[in-house]
C-alpha cells in the first residue's frame, strides 16, 4: 500500500505515552498548586485540591497523554494513522458533496492500553471502536500487532507499532481504520440511531441481527473508500486487496467464534460471518455507490 507522502489529518489525538505522574486522581503539579493555594493564601486546602482536580482532569481530556519525544516507529504509526484517515476525510467530504450535504470528519484518538471515552472506557481487549457520542475512533496501535499476529504475518509479532518500513498487512489496518468511519459516516446519516432505537424494542437475538447489518454497512463503506481513494492516489498495490479480505475473514463472527469455543452460535453474532464481511466489503470496493450498501432492506 502506497501511503507515504500525502496529507496527514490535523484530526488525529495522540493519547499514547505516560502523560505525566498523577497520585489519587490529580497530577503531582496539581497538588502543589492545591498546598501553595492554602499554605499562603489561607485556602481551605480540600476546596483547592477539588478546584485543582476539576481543572486538570479537563485539561487532561482535552490534551490527552501525548508522546513529547516519539520514536521513529511511534512517529510512523501517527503518519499512517492520519494519513489514512485523511484519505478518508477526502472520500466523504466528496461524496457527501455531490447528496448536497457536508462532512464532518471524525476525531480519531490513539492510546495505550487504556483511556475513556464519552461511550465509556476505551480498552486494548475492546479492539478500535467508534463512539457516537463524541463522534471520535478509538484506537489503540497495539491491536495492529495483534491483528498481524492473527493474520499470520511474519517478523511483526515482537513489535508494538508499525514498523519503520512499508510491510505486509497495512491496507488491513486501514480496512480496519475506515470500517470504523464508515460507523462516523452512518452516524452522522442517523442511521446509528435509528438502529439504537430499534434494538431496544428487539429481543437480543433480533437486535444482534440489526447489528450484524449495521457493521456489514460500515464494511461496505470502507469498500467505497477503497475503491475511491484508489480512484484518487493509486495507492493499491498487488496483494492488498487480498490483505483486507483475509482480515475480513479472520474478523468474521463464525471464524472467531469456532476458534475461541470450537463452534458458533449464530443468534449471537453482532459483527457478521467471515463471508459476509467479504461480501459486503467488495460490493463498496467495486460498485463505489453508497446506494448499494443498503443492508438493512438487502438479503446479507
Amino acid at each position: 500500500m502506497r501511503w507515504k507522502g500525502r496529507r496527514v489529518s490535523s484530526n488525529v489525538e495522540d493519547r499514547r505515552g505516560g502523560g505525566g505522574a498523577k497520585a489519587g486522581g490529580i497530577s503531582i503539579i496539581g497538588l502543589i498548586v492545591a498546598f501553595i493555594a492554602w499554605k499562603f493564601f489561607g485556602v481551605d486546602p480540600q476546596m483547592a485540591y477539588q478546584a485543582t482536580k476539576q481543572v486538570t482532569s479537563g485539561s487532561q481530556s482535552q490534551t490527552g497523554n501525548q508522546i513529547q519525544n516519539p520514536t521513529p516507529q511511534q512517529q510512523e504509526a501517527y503518519e499512517f494513522v492520519g494519513t489514512v484517515l485523511a484519505d478518508t476525510e477526502d472520500t466523504w467530504t466528496q461524496i457527501f458533496k455531490q447528496a448536497g450535504a457536508t462532512y464532518t470528519p471524525p476525531k480519531l484518538v490513539m492510546f495505550t492500553g487504556r483511556d475513556t471515552s464519552a461511550c465509556g472506557s476505551a480498552e486494548s481487549a475492546m479492539g478500535p471502536f467508534y463512539c457516537p457520542a463524541d463522534q471520535k475512533v478509538y484506537i489503540d496501535t497495539e491491536f495492529f500487532k495483534d491483528m498481524r499476529t492473527q493474520m499470520g504475518i511474519s517478523g511483526e509479532q515482537n513489535q508494538s507499532e508499525l514498523s519503520a518500513q512499508d510491510q505486509a498487512g497495512d491496507f488491513a489496518q486501514a480496512y480496519v481504520i475506515a470500517h470504523e468511519v464508515g460507523h462516523h459516516v452512518q452516524n452522522l446519516l442517523g442511521i446509528s440511531s435509528q438502529v439504537h432505537k430499534a434494538r431496544q424494542q428487539l429481543s437480543q437475538a433480533e437486535g444482534n441481527q440489526l447489528s450484524v447489518r449495521q457493521e456489514l454497512q460500515a464494511d461496505c463503506f470502507a469498500g467505497i473508500w477503497a475503491k475511491d481513494n484508489h480512484q484518487r492516489t493509486q495507492f493499491l498495490e498487488k496483494g492488498d486487496v487480498e490483505e483486507a479480505m483475509d482480515a475480513a475473514h479472520k474478523i468474521g463472527d463464525d471464524y472467531l467464534q469456532k476458534k475461541a469455543r470450537g463452534h458458533v452460535v449464530p443468534d449471537s453474532f453482532t459483527h457478521g460471518t467471515s463471508a459476509q464481511r467479504m461480501t459486503w466489503f467488495n460490493k463498496g470496493l467495486n460498485t463505489g455507490d453508497i446506494n448499494q450498501c443498503d443492508t438493512f432492506k438487502n438479503p446479507i
